[in-house]
Formats: C-alpha cells, structure tokens, sequence
C-alpha cells in the first residue's frame, strides 16, 4: 500500500483506522504505518492480540456456517472490513452457491478493495455507510437489490459495537436492524469485554481513543448479553469467542477469559 503521500481520499494521515489495524493483526497488506504502529502499541498492552484477532475471524466462520447449516441464505456483514481470507461470501457460497452478502464499512480502504474483490460476484456488494445510521444502510441500493427482507436474513456484527459509545446508543442500534428483520432471522455478534481484563481493556480503550479514529468501549457480559434483546441465544449462549462451537476440542483454550471477547448468535425471537 502507498504511504501517506499517495493516501486514498477520506483517510486521516494521522490516526490509525480500525479496519485497516484489524487487517494487520490478521498479517493483511492493505494497511499504512501509522496502522502499524499503533498496532505495536495494542501488542505491548496484549501480546496476544494477534491471536484474538484470528480467534475472532474463525468464530466468524464457524458462524456463518452454522446460520447456513439453519437455513439462512441472506447475510447483511456491517463493519465487514478489509477484504481477508474466509470472507463471508466466501464461506457462505462455498456451503450454499447463490448465497447473497452485503457488507457495509465506512473505511475507504476496506470499500475500494472490496469493490474491487466482488466486481465479477453478482450475489455480493459493498454499501460505504456507516452502522450508526441504520435507515441509511438498510434503504442503500446494494441492500435492496440483494437482500429479501421476506426470507430469514443474519445480520452479521463482528467486533464492530464496541466502536459504538454509550452515547450513540448501541442498543437502539441493533434494536433498529431487529426490527427490520423478519421472521426466522438471525444476529451474529462479537464484542470486547471488560469482565475479566479489566486493565487491559481500559489500556487498550485509552490506546484507540488516542491513536485510532474510533474509541473502544469494552463492556460487561450484562452489557453485551442485553444487546441481543429480542433475540433467543443459540446454545452455547454468549461465551468467550474460541469457546462458540470450536471444530475440535484441540481449538479450546487453556484460559478462555484471556480472549476478552465475547460471541453469541441469536434467533430474532417469535
């Protein structure tokens, strides 16, 4: 990728974006030093992070295989990133071909290279939006076209509302999705935690809100559990994130609570 000089436009030369930092945690290439940096800042705090992140991208998986496994044809991805291996079009077409994805960021790298990644992919878009604005992204064009609000449709956020503070009312967010949704859909979240690494939570929040052009707000298991409000938990209910349906018992680890994420996936309740 270019550095500062040949920045795409929108980008803030100085702070580090969470899309493009997601992407080198997962040893991605579409990211600057700035990025960077503050990465090596977030692995001082936790040297692990690294870990968290692919731990976080395979519960991804692990998911939408199993919405797939019950049904759900329809995925609307919202702060999807950076284009990386195991994309969700990718693991949902691959179970079930004519699988239909929308992704939504707002980071000019992560929409300019997925553009460019699902040109020749009819079933998939990218809508720039942003999921504070949920009206927006749910009357966007791509998400019209693509997504049959009368069949089950999974609504994907994936260490995404942590970067929403309390003040721009997470809650009322997904509250915003549910209600769009209809009968037999289906929400997949992933968030940071503050229940058992309190410390490190709060470091590496002081580190975003510095660094990065989103702060992180780490909450409670209370917190995060009230968030699928409405929905009906799948077993094993909201666990730390390599502890959600692992493939073999060898992808358990021996202290879960140091992966200070939580995961759950909920059915939109009758």
């Amino acid at each position: 990728m270019p550095e500062t000089g040949g920045l795409p436009q929108g980008i803030d030369p100085g702070k580090a974006s969470v899309a493009r930092m997601y992407d080198a945690m997962l040893g991605g290439e579409h990211n600057f030093a700035i990025d960077r940096e503050a990465l090596a800042a977030f692995t001082a705090i936790d040297p692990q992070v690294r870990t968290l992140a692919r731990a976080n991208r395979d519960f991804l998986g692990r998911a939408v295989r199993f919405l797939i496994a019950s049904g759900v044809r329809q995925f609307i991805d919202l702060g999807s990133g950076i284009p990386t291996q195991g994309n969700v079009h990718e693991v949902a077409q691959a179970a079930s071909p004519g699988a239909r994805v929308v992704y939504v960021d707002n980071d000019p790298v992560a929409v300019a290279h997925s553009a460019s990644l699902l040109a020749d992919n009819p079933d998939a878009a990218i809508v720039d939006g942003d999921i504070r604005r949920p009206a927006d992204v749910l009357s966007a064009p791509q998400v019209r076209k693509l997504i049959d609000f009368e069949q089950p449709v999974a609504v994907l956020m994936i260490t995404i509302l942590h970067f929403v503070t309390p003040a721009e009312d997470p809650a009322g967010i997904v509250a915003a999705f549910r209600d769009e949704l209809p009968h037999g859909s289906w929400l997949a979240m992933s968030h940071a935690t503050n229940e058992d690494r309190p410390d490190t939570a709060a470091a590496v929040g002081k580190l975003y809100s510095s660094k990065a052009t989103s702060p992180v707000t780490a909450r409670s298991y209370e917190e995060i559990h009230g968030l699928f409000d409405g929905f009906d938990l799948a077993e094993p209910g909201l666990t730390y994130v390599p502890l959600w349906r692992p493939d073999s018992e060898d992808e358990i680890p021996e202290k879960p609570s140091e992966y200070w994420v939580y995961a759950g996936v909920g059915r939109k309740s009758d």
